[in-house]
Formats: structure tokens, sequence, C-alpha cells
């Protein structure tokens, strides 16, 4: 699985609040530039859309110069421009888009669009430089929770997903709850080191043979947890609590996907995948059931133009690419 398309590949992330640029020649990451918006949405324990687009549109063009900079490249030497185009917020998505066909027709090259969850589904690849397939790809972030079935690139199927909100999501509201800080998932981890797990009986929702999820009830019982205990509440406790009922239903379903699909491999991606607990969690329960487990490095796990590249060399070493009319999309489904 070794991209054919030799020629540096400039990859762009705004789907959300990190603004990124990265360089990729083969499987050999030159730069992988992100800009986070972290402090910007920490004041409303969220992402704003209208101020992340607007913080995109000032950081595109520096992130693109460091990339390219840290690659000691020029532009003239791009061969490719890959961009997220789905799913993700509309004028996030939107800036990238309008900077990646910008500099696509300047130079004269193909431009690619990317799924985003197609990026992190790839991403392990950028540690390893192989990947098996089949395999099955735990997806989790602060908006997405699924189980994929990853036959090959370009060929993927849902075997299960959150019938509400994302582990992510729930990490944030949680570490919000909890008096902690943004994004949620470091805070909550963070505090959770010299807290006890089993202090605090929290849900895993959906018992039985599902591979889907859900986590709206896990917030509604922070919620009441933290309004039942008031000053008596140990920050550290309930948050060690929080982080194993979203760890263990995780790794449940993951463990139950490589079963049921009958696949011996399994990849964890996306921001949630930076999880200490998660990662070995899995690592451990995947060496019990005699299957291979890779993650990216934790600097691919979040959103970044790197594993936008890969996925965009991948397409064009197939024969994709896309035309000036490419356009941004809230929502889409994987390519199967």
């Amino acid at each position: 699985m070794s991209p054919l398309f030799g020629l540096p590949v400039l990859g762009l992330e705004t789907s959300c609040d990190e603004t990124s640029a990265a360089v990729l020649v083969g499987w050999d990451v030159r730069s992988n530039v992100v800009s986070s918006q972290a402090a910007l949405h920490e004041r409303w324990g969220g992402v704003v859309p209208e101020a992340a687009a607007r913080a995109h549109v000032e950081a595109i063009l520096p992130v693109v110069e460091e990339a390219l900079q840290q690659a000691r490249l020029t532009l003239a030497e791009i061969g490719a421009v890959a961009v997220t185009n789905r799913p993700g917020l509309v004028g996030a998505l939107s800036v990238g888009i309008t900077a990646a066909k910008a500099l696509a027709f300047a130079r004269g090259v193909p431009l690619v669009g990317v799924h985003h969850l197609e990026g992190h589904l790839l991403s392990a690849a950028l540690a390893t430089r192989e990947l098996p397939f089949p395999h099955v790809a735990l997806v989790v972030s602060g908006g997405h929770t699924e189980l994929v079935l990853v036959r090959a690139p370009g060929s993927y199927e849902i075997l299960g997903e959150t019938r509400d909100d994302a582990a992510g999501e729930a990490f944030d509201k949680g570490a919000r709850l909890l008096g902690l800080g943004y994004p949620g998932g470091y805070a909550v981890q963070e505090a959770a080191r010299t807290g006890n797990p089993k202090r605090y009986a929290l849900p895993r929702a959906l018992k039985g043979e599902s591979l889907e999820f859900s986590f709206s009830g896990l917030k509604t019982a922070v919620l009441r947890l933290a309004e039942a205990e008031g000053e008596r509440l140990s920050v550290p406790d309930a948050a060690a609590s929080l982080q194993a009922a979203i760890v263990d239903v995780l790794v449940q379903r993951a463990i139950r996907a490589i079963r049921t699909t009958r696949v011996s491999a399994l990849t964890l991606v996306g921001g949630v995948a930076a999880n200490e607990s998660l990662r070995r969690r899995l690592s451990d329960e995947c060496e019990r059931e005699g299957a291979s487990f890779a993650t990216p490095p934790t600097q691919y796990c979040t959103d970044n133009g790197a594993m936008i590249a890969l996925a965009g060399s991948l397409r064009l070493e197939r024969g994709q690419r896309d035309s000036w009319q490419l356009e941004a999309m809230a929502n889409a489904g994987l390519p199967s």
C-alpha cells in the first residue's frame, strides 16, 4: 500500500477548529503545521462556528507558508493539493477549499477533495507506513464515534455509530460539569490520574450485542452526580469514573467488532485516540485476542493536514481528482 504518486502533496485541513497544512512526499511527512483554536473557544466551552471560520481566514496562509518552509520546498514544487471538503462546519471548510483551489489553480496542479473521516481512517499508516486490509477502525473524536470496516483505501462500511453524542463530546461536557478545562478529553485524563475510577457508578449504555454507542445518558448522570454531591464531590474520582465509563464502552464495542467481522486487526484513530487509558486498554485487549493493533502518534490523532495529504495521495494514485466546482458539505457518508 505505497502511494505511487510521489510528487509533493500539500494537504489542508480546516473542518473544525484546527487550521493545518502539511507536505507529504510518498510516506514521508515533510511538515505538519497545526494552528489550534482551543484557547479561542475555551471561553465558550465549545467551538463557535463563526469564530472558527474567521480564525481560519487569519491563519490559513501563514500556516501554508510555514508548512512549505519546514518541508524546504517552494509552492512551485508542489505536485497536487488535497483538502478536506466534507463533513464539517461549512464556513470553516470553505476557507480551506478556497485556499486549496487558489493554490492548485495558480500552480496548474490537481485538486482532490478528501472526506475528513477518511483522513482519520488512514492516519495510522503515518506511523506504520502500511496497514493490514481488511481491518476494523474505531474512530473517536469530538464529533464522531464509529466502528468502520476498512476493506481497502476508499472502501468503507460503517459497523456501528453513536445514536446521540460522540465520546469526545461526552468528555468535553463532562469536563465542563466538573469545572475542568477545555478541551475536555485532556483535562479529564489529567484529573483522573489521581482518581479512583470505581468511586462513582456511572452508566454504560446499550448493553447486549450492539455495535452502536450512546453517551447522552452518561452526560446526564455526571450532571446529577455533580448536583447531588455539591462541595463533597471528588473531582479526581469523578474524572476517573467518567473516563472509565467512556473507555469501557469503546473497548467492549471495538473487541466485539473484530470478533463479529472475524478480522485480526484494529486501529484507533481520531482526537480521543490520544487518550492514554484507551490506547493502553485496546492494545492489551487486542493482544489477548491475537489481533494486531495500531494507532497514530498523538500529533496525528487530532485534525491535521498530514492525514489529508495521505488520503489525497492515495486518491490521486487511483486516478481520482476534483474540479474547480468542489464544494463544502456539512454532512457526507463515507465512500463505500
